[in-house]
């Protein structure tokens, strides 16, 4: 796995998707905002995305920090343990 700025910044993992929905769940090691781009890998799944809007425990927040779960729509279907990262 290549660990050059093109991939961004690991900032977390997804530990669950709801498929029905299309919301994937991150647990955070890094903080992460409303209007950030993040890149999802893992699998033959590789793509980025806008973080429009996201939640911790129901609610709506702007920014969530580094131990956070978060759950947010992503445009694709993800799995488990795919890594999560920040474009820079």
């Amino acid at each position: 796995m290549p660990k050059n700025d093109a991939e961004g910044k690991l900032i977390g993992k997804v530990s669950h998707y709801f498929g029905n929905i299309g919301v994937a769940v991150i647990d955070l090691k890094d903080k992460l905002k409303v209007g950030d781009t993040i890149r999802i890998v893992g699998g033959e799944t590789d793509f980025n995305q806008e973080v429009d809007s996201m939640e911790v425990e129901h609610k709506k927040v702007q920014e969530a920090k580094k131990g956070d779960s978060v759950g947010l729509k992503v445009g694709q279907k993800v799995r488990e343990d795919y890594k999560v990262y920040k474009a820079e």
